[in-house]
This record gives structure tokens, sequence and C-alpha cells, in this order.
């Protein structure tokens, strides 16, 4: 299955990796969205697991593993290039270092919690998905794709939630926010299912491909389509 048979497979992949980097970025922001705080990374997290739902159902589970493997060596290189922009001396007329800290320095804990969560969760949701495809012979898309969301999203925000903060503040609160996070990610994509449904539809059309899983080894660290 070559890049250059499928003309849009490249765009869904540039998309999934910049909704992914974006919201590593701006996540940093606490907002309040109907009463709840949350990261501001929640108006454009969930878009990757639209796009991440899009790239199993049209184009199957390897190809998606690519492209979770790709926004993660991207999302490294970024995270690399800020660390190394805030270690560079600043100019003497420059006063921005410590916001530039304050914003953009993250912790080893913070991002050993957000690349684990990340990983576990668009696997599963991928993982979750194909299975789904199959099982119910390719009908009734939105049960897959929401579905696949809630395990997807649930592991990302238990996980992240966890590993980030536990022991800085209560278990209580801690179960709270990652509530909060799993519920409101998880609407938001049942939310997109008509967009989803129109992305999917054209895709299938353009492309051609309609990709079941029947064969597919489902080892996220191999590379093989």
């Amino acid at each position: 299955m070559a890049n250059t048979a499928h003309r849009y497979f490249n765009l869904i992949t540039a998309i999934f990796v910049t909704c992914l980097v974006t919201s590593n970025i701006i996540a940093v922001k606490i907002v309040e969205i109907g009463g709840i705080a949350l990261p501001a990374a929640v108006v454009i997290f969930p878009i990757s697991y639209i796009f991440g739902d899009i790239l199993t159902e049209v184009y199957g589970y390897a190809r998606s593993r690519q492209v979770i493997w790709i926004g993660f060596a991207c999302n490294a290189f970024a995270v690399i290039a800020i660390w190394i922009g805030g270690r560079l001396a600043p100019a003497g007329f420059w006063n921005g270092q410590p916001a530039y800290e304050r914003i953009l320095g993250y912790t080893p804990r913070l991002l050993a919690a957000s690349f684990a969560a990340y990983l576990v969760g668009e696997f599963l949701n991928s993982l979750v998905l194909a299975k789904m495809k199959i099982a119910t012979r390719g009908r009734w898309l939105w049960t897959r794709t929401i579905g696949s969301t809630l395990i997807g999203e649930g592991a990302d925000s238990m996980i992240f939630i966890t590993a980030a903060f536990a022991g800085t503040i209560p278990w209580a609160n801690l179960a709270h926010v990652a509530m909060a996070q799993w519920v409101f990610k998880s609407a938001y994509e049942a939310a997109a299912t008509p967009a989803t449904y129109a992305i999917v539809r054209f895709l299938k059309r353009k492309e051609g491909v309609d990709h079941y899983d029947n064969d597919t080894d489902f080892n996220p660290f191999t590379l093989k389509e």
C-alpha cells in the first residue's frame, strides 16, 4: 500500500501530527469550560483522536501505527528543540527568559506522563476501532469511533493525570480531573461524528480503499504493514 497510491494520506498525517504537537504546547494553560477547569489542549487534542479514527477506518491499523510513531517522533523533536531554545543564552536586551521557561519549560515527569499516555491511548484507540470494524463488518461507524474513543481517551486521561500528579494532589481530586477530561474529550468526539462520517466517506470514495485488518499484526512495536 504505497503512499503514492493514496494522495490524501499525507494530509491526514500532517493534521494528526499538527494537532498533537500544538496540543502539547498549549496544554500548560488551564481554562474554564462550563465551570470545569481543563487544560487548553482539550480544544485541539481530541481532533488527533478523530483523525486517528479516520486513519484506521480508511487505511487500516498498520498505517495508523506508522502515523502514531511519526507523531511521537515529531513531538519528541519539538520538545528537544524547545529545550535547546531555553538553554541558549538570551540576548542582553531580551527579558523574556523567565516567561519562556515558565510556559515552555517541561518537567521530566510531565513529559514522561504525556508520552506514555499518548502511546497507550492512541494504540488502544486504533486497536479497538480496527477490531470493532471486523466484528461489525464495517457497519455502524459511530459505534467504533465513539467506543474506541471512550477506551483510548479513558486510558490517556488516567495515565497522564496519575503519572503527572500522583502524590502532589489528593487522589479524589486526581480522579475528578481525569474523569472531567475523559468525559469532555469523549463528548467532543461524539459531537464531531457527522464530520467524521463525511471525511471517511470522502476518503473511501476518492482513495478507493476501505481496509479491514483481518490478517494484521497488531504489535505496536513493528512498522511492517
